[in-house]
């Protein structure tokens, strides 16, 4: 009887094993997500404004570098810390070489342009310029300066400009002054049609200011404030939806600086006239904001990229671990990227950003991708 326990129980130890390498093979197969389909944010350690461009396979990637403009390529968003990378501008005119912000990489008819704000060292001078490449790998060739963006008769202060296409018109969103600040800085959000990615084809239309409680954070009351009032309005972000019944702008308000730093949702509907004011519809509350209890803050100025098999959506974001920057450590804004879902109306639930120690999946791809 010894004998046959001690077979019995070998085998018994077997058939575990088989079991479990059949639940590992089932892993591989995508029913649980296996160790090496993971991913924790952030993709990188610094990377404010973040933007991806998914094109032909592969995800074209940029943020706020201040002195010079930086592109990443890889078939993998969340792998950015081994992504090729390769510095495609440095300005030399002294206008537009300092405080390079939010660049902006798309293709356009065949085309590549990059939109990024910059200024001459004085940021109430903040302007857009395109840049401009034709060859089909923007790793190829040189971008040259196409032009600036004249958005309005006086040349008012511009930045985040990114643009989209909706029932073959082009249109761009920026964030802008109405005025020249004289007390108080405003910062609104502004749409136009466009002749091309450089010209307007139409007047600005001014579609959302500061103006909830929400939007109006400017104050850190333990960290870096500016010297005057600045209420914030920018990174506008469009995102048409699965069903086709709306245009939806994402948009960043409260000061950067802040721990308040959110997301809001500008809506219309995809047959109203997009210049219309009237068309948008804004939320009455942040659609995605900071999480005390995850130790993430500042969560704000996103974009939005699907999976290699476009089955599913993300959102890209920057986001600190502290409430604001800590004395002496510069800029820690950092690039996360999660993925979120549509309700049944139409309208995008971004969910709450998971903690850096959370294992977040990666994007899902088609069996012949892998």
């Amino acid at each position: 009887m010894k004998k046959l326990n001690v077979e019995t129980s070998i085998l018994s130890v077997i058939i575990i094993i088989f079991i479990g390498s059949c639940g590992n093979f089932a892993k591989d197969k995508g029913s649980v997500p296996a160790a090496n389909n993971t991913y924790y944010n952030p993709l990188m350690d610094y990377g404010p404004d973040p933007w991806a461009f998914f094109y032909e396979g592969i995800y074209y990637y940029m943020h706020t570098m201040k002195d010079s403009i930086v592109l990443w390529k890889t078939d993998d968003i969340t792998n950015l810390r081994n992504a090729e990378r390769k510095t495609i501008w440095v300005p030399t005119d002294p206008s537009n070489s300092f405080n390079l912000w939010a660049p902006e990489i798309q293709n356009i008819n065949g085309k590549w342009y990059v939109h990024y704000a910059a200024d001459d060292g004085n940021t109430d001078n903040h302007q857009l310029y395109v840049l401009e490449n034709p060859n089909k790998d923007p790793f190829d060739g040189e971008f040259v300066m196409k032009g600036r963006v004249s958005t309005d008769e006086n040349n008012n202060w511009i930045i985040d400009g990114s643009l989209f296409e909706h029932k073959g018109v082009l249109y761009m969103v920026w964030s802008g002054w109405e005025t020249r600040r004289i007390d108080v800085e405003t910062q609104c959000i502004y749409i136009a049609r466009m002749d091309n990615p450089w010209t307007l084809g139409s007047k600005r239309v001014k579609i959302s200011q500061p103006e909830l409680e929400w939007e109006t954070h400017w104050k850190n009351t333990d960290g870096w404030n500016p010297p005057h009032v600045i209420y914030v309005n920018e990174g506008p972000q469009p995102l048409k939806s699965p069903k086709g019944k709306f245009i939806h702008i994402a948009y960043s308000a409260s000061g950067v600086w802040t721990p308040y730093y959110a997301l809001g949702l500008l809506t219309a509907s995809t047959d109203a006239d997009l210049l219309d004011p009237k068309s948008w519809s804004k939320s009455s509350e942040p659609v995605f904001r900071q999480s005390p209890e995850n130790g993430v803050y500042g969560t704000g100025h996103n974009s939005f990229f699907k999976s290699p098999d476009g089955k599913e959506d993300f959102i890209l974001y920057h986001a600190r671990d502290t409430q604001t920057d800590p004395p002496g450590k510069g800029d820690t804004r950092s690039p996360r990227a999660q993925k979120f879902v549509w309700l049944e109306n139409d309208y995008p639930d971004f969910g709450i950003p998971f903690p850096t120690t959370t294992p977040l999946t990666k994007p899902s791809r088609s069996a012949f991708q892998h």
